[in-house]
């Protein structure tokens, strides 16, 4: 265990364990935190970390205590990107209050039922006079339902606003977890509501700008986000070919580099790619359909635009004392491949940013790639929110 950055947030609680024994790292970032006044902990567990040991620990150590999170693809700890680090947030009785639901099993995600679920708990959900409300959803990352799954929460929940990660498993790509009640669920999302009398904003950015570079998506599998041909050739050749590359070369640092990006209406959006599949098919991370038409993507300087990205803007008066962040592996990828990870990492510090690399985010009711999505939360003080 070392100390953590200086720079932490006065709202809630936060602990950090590197311990490689999963039960030692439950102890240890428990013992940093003031479990008495804790109205819920989010955790983000490394993939370094069994959860067969991970689950029995928090139960030992905090079966008094609601807890919630997921696997992760990376962590966003006080000290910036890691990705062996045990992180536990720490959501004070003072400032939150929250109701959960388990959606299990996920696929196929039924629209009316998790619509009419979402509003049941919402409607349940007793209000707090003058406290604000958002949505927080942790879904598997390898469900493919997540597109389904966020339309679905918009129907259900009609304004409140929704922020959240696919779970991920490091590079792995085999199972992803989210965390409910003290377990750890497969083929599930978790939904948290949210009640806080904290003024928060969303965030939501990528780094990309579209090319003159165009394709049409002209075979697919949709169920499971397969892109059998691009421009009627096989998908993975004709990628490699519009970005100079063979396709030997195609690897997730690749794909971060050369995203492919979807308009709706004026604006852009990463559909990220995940791996090379059989038959020089792709695999997509979000959904994709035959005759959708793409646009390669360029990217802008990505510590500028992350640095841009997490400043909030003049008229809320001053900066966040935390964002809750969900930031795609990909771009995570990008960074180190780049040797950026130091400079990144001083800049989410200085934000007091907190979460986890996902395999996709969910904004603005769509499910994302290549984004930072994330929540920024203030000091309790009477200002309009924006």
């Amino acid at each position: 265990m070392k100390d953590l950055a200086p720079n932490l947030p006065q709202s809630v609680g936060v602990a950090v364990s590197y311990a490689a024994d999963a039960a030692t790292a439950v102890e240890e970032a428990v013992s940093q935190l003031d479990v008495d006044g804790t109205r819920f902990i989010l955790v983000f567990v490394p993939d370094c970390l069994p959860l067969d040991d991970v689950g029995p620990a928090l139960t030992q150590h905090l079966s008094a205590t609601s807890v919630f999170g997921c696997t992760t693809a990376g962590q966003i700890t006080p000290e910036g990107y890691e990705n062996n680090a045990l992180l536990m947030i720490a959501f004070p009785k003072e400032h939150f209050r929250c109701s959960s639901m388990l959606i299990h099993p996920l696929k196929p995600v039924s629209i009316e039922e998790t619509a009419t679920n979402a509003r049941r708990l919402a409607t349940q959900f007793q209000r707090t006079a003058e406290w604000n409300r958002l949505a927080l959803i942790f879904a598997d990352g390898l469900s493919k339902q997540e597109d389904v799954l966020v339309a679905a929460l918009e129907a259900g929940l009609d304004d409140l606003p929704v922020f959240g990660g696919s779970a991920g498993n490091g590079l792995n790509f085999d199972e992803t977890f989210v965390l409910h009640a003290g377990e750890f669920h497969t083929d599930a999302a978790l939904l948290i509501l949210m009640e806080t009398d904290l003024m928060f904003a969303g965030i939501g950015f990528d780094h990309f700008l579209p090319t003159e570079k165009r394709m049409v998506v002209t075979r697919t599998v949709p169920d499971e986000r397969l892109v059998l041909e691009i421009n009627g050739a096989p998908a993975a050749a004709e990628y490699a070919r519009l970005i100079g590359r063979d396709i030997e070369d195609l690897s997730p640092r690749v794909f971060a580099e050369n995203p492919v990006l979807v308009r709706n209406n004026t604006t852009y959006h990463v559909r990220g790619i995940q791996q090379v599949a059989e038959n020089q098919a792709l695999s997509f991370l979000s959904a994709i359909d035959d005759g959708l038409l793409l646009t390669l993507g360029r990217g802008k300087e990505i510590l500028r635009t992350l640095d841009q990205g997490l400043t909030m803007p003049e008229d809320f008066g001053e900066q966040p004392d935390f964002i809750l962040g969900f930031d795609c592996f990909l771009r995570k990828l990008e960074i180190e491949q780049n040797q950026l990870v130091a400079p990144a990492s001083e800049i989410l510090r200085d934000r007091r940013v907190l979460g986890f690399n996902t395999y996709g985010e969910q904004h603005c009711g769509v499910h994302v790639n290549q984004t930072f999505v994330g929540v920024a939360f203030f000091r309790p003080k009477e200002r309009k929110l924006f």
